[in-house]
């Protein structure tokens, strides 16, 4: 069973930053793009960023210019560097698989305030 941990979110002030990681356990990131996501109060969850098995990165157009999505498949582990915050990135982050999810993790929330 895969297991996704997430973390690195908190409480930050418009214009910060945040970088979250996503740690996998086997070889998920081997194998598949990955992708953020993530879920605001009373929202449907929504795809943040991808990234290829090669490395390619596609961004939601809210968030382009300010997040960076990364890799390191050697180490199971993917990146969100997230600079120049908004209240409405407030939410709880979330990876995954870019299709086929496996099992969701916790979580990581990220608050930030105006």
């Amino acid at each position: 069973q895969v297991q996704l941990v997430e973390s690195g979110g908190g409480l930050v002030q418009a214009g910060g930053s945040l970088r979250l990681s996503c740690a996998a356990s086997g070889n998920i990131f081997k194998f598949n793009h990955m992708a953020w996501y993530r879920q605001a109060p009373g929202k449907q969850r929504e795809l943040v960023a991808s990234i290829t098995i090669s490395g390619n990165t596609n961004y939601a157009d809210s968030v382009k210019g300010r997040f960076s999505i990364s890799r390191v498949n050697a180490e199971s582990t993917m990146y969100l560097q997230m600079n120049n915050l908004k209240p409405e990135d407030t939410a709880v982050y979330y990876c995954n698989k870019l299709a086929n999810f496996v099992s969701w993790g916790q979580g990581t929330q990220v608050t930030v305030s105006s």
